[in-house]
């Protein structure tokens, strides 16, 4: 098969697996004979290596998976960390005692762990629903190894309330943050997102932008979208980030991902 592209960049939650966090049968053939052809796929994920991993067992893929939303790129077996951007606990001080003091939960992961101060019942829930079990510490300001993301998790009220908080804040010029989700959002090194981790992972394996086809969902995909000579985004997706992308495929829920392939890719 004589393919146009050479790597395929995929979001998971939203783009890859549907709503109840399924890899479908048809989507996983279509991607592993896109593998077989000799198309790299690497999936570019909000998530960590712990439950991003899981996903590219699943597809019987061994590979690179760019994670926390590009603020740590990891190579399987192992997983083994071929870069991170990272920043220490103290330069989120106010982010961590603004989340303490309006009972919203957050998480603080290094490239490959995660910890958290207090799990409550929805917590519980949504950590399970996303195959990750996070170690639990009494003060994260106390930790000295390097950190890559701190999560906040809560309503779709709750974030939109932290937003404006985080408007008020002030952060080190170093760090950003971008809501990866509806009910969540990352703080993490301004030089991070999934388009530049993309970027340097294409300029690492000499594959050029008109070689690649990115996928995704929500507002972190976005950069990786726009840099893909192949954009494309869910039906799922919020109007900027379809407006963000080349074409527009059906949802999540209706194996997009497979679809967008069949007539974008295994076609030409």
């Amino acid at each position: 098969m004589e393919l146009k592209y050479r790597l395929i960049a995929l979001d998971v939650d939203g783009t890859l697996l549907n709503d109840d966090y399924e890899l479908t049968a048809v989507t996983k053939q279509t991607l592993r004979q896109l593998q077989e052809a000799g198309v790299k796929i690497v999936l570019c994920t909000g998530r960590g290596p712990a439950n991003a991993v899981p996903i590219l067992e699943q597809l019987e893929m061994e590979g690179v998976l760019i994670t926390h939303n590009g603020a740590a790129t990891i190579e399987t077996p192992g997983p083994k960390l071929l870069h991170q951007y990272s920043f220490t606990v103290d330069e989120v001080t106010a982010i961590v005692r603004h989340c303490r003091e309006h009972q919203v939960h957050f998480d603080v992961c290094t490239a490959l762990d995660m910890y958290v101060e207090t799990v409550g019942e929805q917590e519980a829930k949504m950590y399970n629903k996303y195959m990750v079990s996070p170690e639990i510490v009494t003060d994260v300001l106390t930790m000295s190894e390097p950190i890559v993301k701190l999560t906040m998790f809560g309503s779709e009220q709750q974030m939109d309330e932290a937003e404006r908080e985080l408007a008020r804040l002030t952060l080190p010029e170093s760090l950003t943050w971008i809501r990866s989700g509806v009910y969540f959002i990352d703080v993490m090194s301004k030089a991070v997102s999934k388009g530049n981790a993309l970027r340097a992972l294409a300029r690492q394996w000499q594959i050029e932008p008109e070689a690649i086809v990115a996928m995704g969902n929500y507002y972190n995909d976005v950069d990786m979208i726009r840099f893909a000579g192949l954009g494309i985004a869910m039906m799922n997706s919020p109007e900027e980030v379809k407006q963000a992308a080349d074409f527009v495929t059906a949802s999540n829920n209706e194996d997009g991902v497979h679809l967008a392939l069949l007539k974008h890719v295994m076609s030409n």
